[in-house]
């Protein structure tokens, strides 16, 4: 099978070529995965889903490995599920969550096991507005009123957001969704140099992008590396 050409990863149907075929010789570049993965929004908030990778040929083909394009790094919020968001399926990304996307070592790992072992050239930053763990943060800051258990430790984590985006005028809570997703591109870069590096190289990017509950879409935050061809 001949090796695709750059407008070619326009369709989903030309990638799961590339990552079935076995050609590490030819990976999508950033910028393609990005537009894949927004073509596949866009669907989704059209509802017209084709609901790729998710039947038993692909089940069968994944058993003895897998080829995610992209790495998503997102919040818990169980109305954020990545796949379903984005229109993909089974072994097209590889997921990794937590509460108010906070970054520490095991995501950290994670996230980096993505880009190097299976050479994943995006790594997506997924906020949401209404977040529950920025509006705890946000309630802290102003109340003085902190969770108990292991719950303080995310808002801990939260709050160097929401106190930078309060010393640059902004209290909303979404206006501080958008400061944290910005600052967690920023620390994944600060906080891995193998990340840092495969983004200066061009070999990969970072998108921090926004996505909005009630009408489905996502919009870029904050970006590093090539995100447009």
């Amino acid at each position: 099978m001949a090796s695709p050409t750059a407008g070619d990863w326009a369709t989903p149907l030309h990638l799961i070529e590339w990552l079935t075929s076995g050609m590490p010789a030819s990976p999508p570049t950033p910028a393609q995965v990005y537009q894949l993965l927004l073509e596949g929004n866009r669907r989704f908030v059209g509802g017209t889903p084709v609901h790729p990778n998710q039947d038993a040929d692909r089940r069968a083909a994944l058993a003895p490995a897998q080829r995610p394009f992209a790495v998503l790094f997102g919040c818990s919020d169980s109305r954020l599920a990545a796949e379903i968001i984005f229109d993909q399926g089974l072994g097209d990304l590889f997921v990794v969550r937590t509460a108010g996307h906070v970054v520490g070592a095991e995501a950290l790992g994670s996230i980096e096991y993505g880009v190097s072992v299976f050479g994943a050239p995006l790594v997506v930053v997924l906020g949401h507005d209404s977040c529950g763990a920025v509006t705890a943060a946000r309630r802290t800051c102003l109340e003085g009123v902190s969770p108990s258990g292991y719950v303080r430790d995310v808002v801990e984590r939260v709050t160097p957001s929401v106190l930078a985006a309060h010393a640059a005028g902004t209290t909303d809570v979404d206006g501080i969704v958008d400061v944290h997703i910005e600052r967690t591109v920023d620390l994944l870069l600060e906080r891995s140099s193998l990340l840092a590096t495969e983004v200066a190289a061009g070999r990969c990017a970072v998108a921090g992008l926004s996505y909005r509950l009630a009408e489905g879409t996502v919009r870029l935050v904050a970006g590093k590396g090539a995100l447009t061809a």
